[in-house]
């Protein structure tokens, strides 16, 4: 028969390993990786422009983007267009093969107040990828953050 293991912590080792047990789990979770408009597109393939292996590997995970906040269609809309270049009007386009390479749908977790179109801002949400058209509006995108959240920068 084995005897019970037992260790004896002092209470200064006990306030100690309470105290690092929040560090230790702020150092286990990830940060959000950052995405630039340069990194989106790969290669032009038989189709035309393909996804980089940066976005294919950051599909579904957090991410930041920086850009400008193209002038939303009407005040109480809970996405918006992230732009390379501050834009005086939408570029939302009609189908995917019009699509922009340096464009990027956002949709807000929250409602926000929208920022002058010349503004920098800071957007992290989570990325998606890949023909989807938004069943409320219509609208087509190849590039989205869902679950988004901005700051100006």
């Amino acid at each position: 028969m084995t005897k019970p293991l037992s260790v004896t912590l002092s209470r200064r080792s006990m306030l100690g390993l309470i105290a690092a047990a929040p560090l230790a789990a702020a150092g286990s979770a990830r940060a959000a990786d950052t995405l630039g408009f340069d990194e989106l597109y790969g290669k032009f393939g038989v189709l035309g422009l393909e996804f980089s292996d940066k976005v294919k590997k950051l599909s579904g995970r957090p991410v930041t983007m920086r850009g400008f906040m193209a002038p939303p269609l009407k005040a109480e809309a809970k996405f918006f267009v992230l732009t390379e270049i501050p834009m005086s009007i939408c570029p939302f386009c009609s189908s995917d093969a019009d699509w922009p390479d340096n464009i990027v749908v956002v949709y807000l977790s929250d409602k926000q107040t929208f920022t002058q179109p010349g503004q920098t801002i800071e957007v992290d949400g989570k990325l998606e990828f890949g023909s989807w058209t938004d069943p409320e509006t219509g609208f087509v995108s190849l590039l989205r953050l869902r679950q988004a959240e901005y700051q100006t920068a």
